[in-house]
């Protein structure tokens, strides 16, 4: 049995492949209760861009655009370049603006 830790790193592995999930189906998938499951995706939502819906159709979902392993700009980073782009002229504001549309952390869906 592997321990919350390890868990979790499945988990967030597995919801990176399929980008959603039901909370049922990865709770039966990784052997815990749908209250562990839950948990568990509340606090990987602390660390990586994961959103539930709930209902029907809702679930487990992971922000277009994310990819485990890329590196990403830390809130502080995205919000000092993002105060430096209007000291910027020409092109230079266009350049900062792909970069952190690169490296910043996607949004979740409205």
């Amino acid at each position: 049995m592997r321990n919350p830790s390890e868990r979790r790193m499945s988990i967030i592995e597995t919801l990176s492949e399929r980008r959603s999930d039901s909370i049922d189906n990865l709770a039966f998938e990784f052997g815990v209760s749908r209250r562990t499951m839950r948990n568990d995706i509340e606090i990987l939502s602390l660390s990586f861009p994961l959103y539930t819906i709930p209902g029907p159709r809702g679930g487990v979902f992971v922000a277009d655009g994310f990819s485990l392993g890329k590196r990403y700009l830390t809130n502080e980073q995205t919000d000092l370049l993002t105060r430096l782009i209007p000291t910027l002229s020409g092109s230079d504001a266009t350049v900062m603006k792909s970069i952190l549309q690169t490296f910043g952390l996607p949004k979740r869906k409205k």
